[in-house]
């Protein structure tokens, strides 16, 4: 029963390095670096161009050591879907693209196990209320005139099933 001891980084998909932040943390405890950052690009590959949570464990006597990777900010998956470098810097006045309905459902499904919506609907909606703050179109329209298409039932065809276990 060794002593584990956790490290939480933050990643660029598929890009880390034996540099800072990881190397300096984990190189003290005898780990072999270069291997650890390797399971991290390998877990990390399919985010790659956004920063990812990552957790690593590691058993202090053993040197074992396990990668958990997080999922990233839901302004990281909206701006990967619409291909932007960033937010706008001026948001209700300029927009940087506009989103599918279903580009939002997908990310609603990316990050519904950190949502606190019981719902798709309602992670929808969530996904909608960052589209607001990021200055990002859905379907053409102001987020805040989908938010309320949604709630009209307008959406349900893409809504419906999925997710929507008894009591969500």
């Amino acid at each position: 029963m060794g002593e584990k001891k956790t490290f939480k980084f933050l990643v660029e998909g598929g890009k880390a390095t034996a540099g800072p932040p990881i190397g300096p943390s984990l190189g003290p405890l005898g780990l072999n670096v270069p291997m650890v950052v390797a399971k991290i690009n390998e877990l990390t590959k399919e985010y790659a161009g956004m920063r990812v949570p990552v957790e690593v464990t590691v058993d202090v006597e053993t040197k074992e050591f396990e990668v958990k990777v997080g999922i990233p900010t839901t302004s990281a998956l909206i701006i990967k879907e619409l291909g932007a470098e960033k937010g706008s810097g001026a948001t209700g006045h300029d927009w940087i693209g506009s989103l599918t309905m279903e580009q939002v459902v997908k990310i609603a499904k990316i990050k519904r196990p950190q949502l606190m919506a019981k719902t798709l609907k309602a992670a929808v909606k969530e996904i909608l209320g960052t589209c607001v703050s990021m200055g990002v179109l859905v379907e053409g329209k102001h987020p805040k005139e989908v938010i309320r298409e949604v709630n009209e039932g307008l959406w349900d065809h893409l809504l419906a099933g999925e997710g929507e276990e008894a009591g969500g």
